[in-house]
Order: C-alpha cells, then structure tokens, then sequence
C-alpha cells in the first residue's frame, strides 16, 4: 500500500480499533452464560462458608447425642470441639485438593465441561450430610463437607477462567467479576437461609446442609444451553467452525469477527506450545513477574484482615447495643454490604481500571485497620465509640469487596496466555486455600496474643501489596492478553539477570 494511502487510513483504523474496545453493554446471551456458570460455581463456595454457621449449636448437640448412643458416655468438650472443628476446617483442604486438580480438567474436558462435571460432587455432599442424621452417623458430615470443599475448590479455579474466555475485551473485568458477585451472593444466601424464619431451626438443619443440591441442578438445566469457552475451542481443539459459533452466541454477529482475530493471534503466537503444568511456570523465567504477582496477591485476599474483621464483628455489634438474639440479622447486613459492594466494583472495574480498584481497595483497608484499633482500644471511653466500630466493620468489609474480593480473580485470568493459565489458576487456588488454611490455625493465637492490635499485623500487610501493585503490577484494562503478557516482557526493570535474552516476546500484529 502507497505510504500516502497508508497514512490516509491510519486514523480510521485506529478509530475502529477503539470502538472494538470501548465497554458496550453485554449480550443478553453473554449475561445468562455468566449466571448459569455462577450459581453452580462459585456461588456454591460462599453459600458453603456461611451456611455452615446457623446450625453449630444444633450439629454439636447431635454429635453429642450420637456419641452418647453410641458408646454410652458423654464426649468430652475438647472432643466436642475437635469434631466440630474438623468438620468445619476440611472444607479448606477439600477446596485445596480442588484446586489442584481444576486446572488439569479444564484442559481435559474443557470449562464448561468441568463445571458440569463438577456438580456431581455438590449433589453427593448435600445427600450425605442431609442423610447423616436419620442414619446418626456424624461421619457423614465431615465427608460431605470434605467433597462440597472439592466442589468450591474446583469452581474457584475453572469459573474464573471460563468467564475471563467468554467475555469481550472491552467487557472482560465486568463479567469477571460475576465471580466475586456469586461468591458473596452464596454467602448472604445462607446467611438469610439460616435464619429461624426459614430454615434456621433445629429440626431443619439436615435440610439447611443439603440445600447445596439445588444450585447444582439449576446449573445442570441450564448451563448446557450455552457455549463452551471459544478460546478453548479454537486454541486448544482446533474447531474454527465451533469457535465462531460460540461467539456468535456469546458476542453477537458484529463483533465476533474482530474477537475471534484477537483469538487467533493468540492461537498463532502460541503454535506448537502444550498447556504447562503449574511446576512449569516457576521454570519459565519470562513468566516469573505474573506468578509471583499472583502467588502475592491471591495470599494477601485472605491474610488482608477480612477474617479477623467478621471474627469481631459479633463482639462489636453486642457492644453497639444489639441484642445477642438480633445479632444474625446484623450479620446478614454485613453479607448484602459484600453483595452491593462486588456489583458496585463490577460497574466500574472497566471505567476505572483494575489497579487503581486494588489500589484503592488495600488503601482504605489499610485506614480502616488504624481506625479499628483505635475504637477497639477505647471501646469505654464514650458511648460513641462503640458504634464507631461497627462503621469501622463495614467500611473495612466495602473496601475489601471493592478492590481485593474482586479484582484478583480477574488478574489471575489476564496475566497469562492461553496456554499457561490454567496452569496459573491451579497455582493461585493452591495458595488462597492455604492461606485460607493458615489464616484459620493462627488466627486465634494471634488475637490471643495481641487482642485488638492484631489489625496493626493486617495494617503492614496492606502496605506492602499496595507497594507490590504500584511497582510491578501494569494496568489491563481493555488490553488483550498478548499486550499484556508484552507489557510484563519488555519492561527493563523486569528484565534485570536476563541479559542472556531467555523469554521470547509475544508478538501481537496491530490491526
């Protein structure tokens, strides 16, 4: 082409290449494909976590009762508390093992695939913790929860990786964060299904557990109506014709062209590559930036304060006045703050960017942490000061939904290739459930030990991931996932010991 006519066109093409990136509103078919992976995936994570709370008392009690049936003495307290707390906590390692194997199904049978499959761990754990008491086997429970770990473990990893493929550049952080939507959607679910009115009664507690079987059959309904990944299915398979297909369905005809060039570029750069096994990326030193990015930010989701913070919420909202028989319905608040709180982000996750989000997320977490170990230590000093601390709570539970609770996810998604991010995933669920883990055993020892300045702990961790972010971590917005993983290879300050030229760049043919 003439340079002259090249020149004469170069306006328009970079006009057509902004508007394929400007956010749109989403298909409505995108939308429903959103929802229905959802509601069997992660939302299952967060209705487990918090379910789990209402029938404590009512659980021990039939442990006790089936201990005494059963061997004609009472358990003791501390065997009480190890049975409660086995059942409680296995949920983590089930999620770990999960996790572990998530990454390796999505490549198997595909995303879609994986979900689907996955619903029959969630509907073996809700028949055999609802058959654990007409049966008096307490067992039951602690293999229920066990599997219904599983169950979240493998949402958590392959969720996030089939939204973060189905959706438009442009749209990519919004529809990833329906993860963090449906994680707290879980959790306020089974707050509010825990209460009295409903099924928060002693009698219905084997039915409160098993209810985890009704998310599964609405995604068995209805995810089979939609596409699997068209990523998947053009990089990974090879099948063009069910890659435009797909989106299509997803992205509607005028846009799927351009989408399925972006994914063909990919498809090119990564010609001849096999998808890499999470020991792998510790050996490729062009990926070493995106795995300890992710390895940091996926710890600090669960080592940031937001457990200690429900840990005291309780404690705070009795000491504000509550009554101790009203204090559910306060905690029900703190779940529907989460909820608001993830939409919120999700509006605007694609106008402000991922890192000013995290950034600012961590930044008033951070804040709040001072603030709450100021009202905590003066808790008698005024009337007021109580009530301060439950602003505190809130405050701290809106600024974690608007940065960390949703945001990683979606940057575990978009700092890896094709090939690499399952890998990835496998990776960051290993890591968060650990924390998750480790968090949970010394948690208690730490408020044991400092009280209310266990938030000056927190504190440092925040500033340190603000720190990490603002150095290393690049904006993603409305970037593809090549101009991306370019933007991490040709930084110099990220390339120090790499003078022997290892890591090939990614190219990515402008349009």
């Amino acid at each position: 082409m003439p340079k002259e006519y090249k020149n004469e066109y170069q306006p328009l093409l970079a006009k057509a290449t902004k508007d394929r990136r400007r956010p749109k509103l989403p298909n409505k078919s995108l939308l429903l494909a959103v929802c229905a992976a959802g509601i069997g995936g992660t939302f299952q994570y967060g209705y487990n976590i918090s379910v789990i709370n209402a029938p404590t008392a009512y659980v021990q009690d039939f442990i006790n009762q089936t201990w005494s049936e059963r061997y004609q003495t009472q358990i003791s307290d501390d065997g009480l508390t190890l049975l409660w707390s086995t059942i409680v906590s296995i949920f983590t390692l089930g999620g770990l093992i999960g996790a572990l194997i998530g990454g390796t199904l999505s490549v198997r049978v595909g995303r879609k695939g994986t979900l689907l499959t996955n619903n029959i761990f969630a509907l073996l754990a809700a028949l055999l913790m609802g058959l654990s008491y007409p049966t008096g086997l307490f067992e039951l429970l602690i293999i229920g929860r066990f599997i219904s770990g599983l169950n979240a473990g493998i949402a958590i990893c392959v969720q996030p990786l089939y939204l973060g493929e189905i959706a438009p550049t442009s749209l990519r952080g919004a529809m990833g964060m329906g993860t963090s939507i449906f994680i707290t959607g879980g959790i306020f679910t089974g707050q509010v299904i825990g209460l009295r009115e409903l099924l928060g009664k002693e009698e219905y507690w084997p039915i409160l557990l098993s209810t985890t079987c009704i998310p599964a059959f609405l995604q068995l309904l209805i995810l089979p109506w939609f596409p699997e990944s068209p990523r998947y299915l053009l990089i990974d398979k090879g099948d063009e014709e069910g890659c435009k297909k797909a989106l299509k369905q997803l992205h509607g005809i005028a846009d799927c062209d351009s989408a399925q060039e972006d994914i063909e570029k990919e498809r090119n750069s990564l010609s001849g590559l096999q998808a890499k096994k999470p020991w792998e990326l510790f050996a490729d030193r062009s990926l070493r930036w995106q795995v300890l990015t992710i390895m940091v930010l996926n710890a600090a989701q669960q080592l940031n304060g937001i457990n200690a913070i429900y840990f005291y919420a309780g404690y705070v909202f009795k000491q504000s006045g509550i009554p101790s028989d009203k204090i559910p319905y306060a905690t029900v608040g703190t779940g529907a703050c989460e909820c608001i709180t993830a939409l919120t982000c999700g509006m605007l996750i694609d106008r402000l960017g991922r890192k000013v989000l995290i950034m600012g997320g961590y930044t008033l977490m951070a804040i709040c942490c001072v603030l709450f170990t100021l009202t905590l230590t003066f808790q008698e000093a005024s009337p007021v000061v109580p009530y301060l601390s439950m602003v505190c709570v809130f405050a701290f539970i809106l600024s974690f939904g608007l940065g960390p609770g949703g945001v990683t996810n979606i940057l575990t998604t978009e700092l890896f290739t094709q090939n690499s991010r399952p890998a990835a995933y496998m990776l960051a669920g290993s890591v968060n459930w650990s924390s998750f883990f480790f968090i949970g055993l010394v948690f208690p020892f730490i408020v044991l030990g400092l009280k209310q300045y266990c938030f000056l702990v927190f504190l440092v961790i925040c500033c340190l991931v603000i720190i990490y972010i603002f150095l290393v971590v690049p904006e993603t917005k409305n970037k593809t996932f090549l101009e991306i993983q370019n933007e991490f290879q040709s930084s110099k300050k990220r390339q120090i010991g790499c003078s022997d030229g290892a890591g090939t760049i990614l190219l990515s043919t402008s349009i």
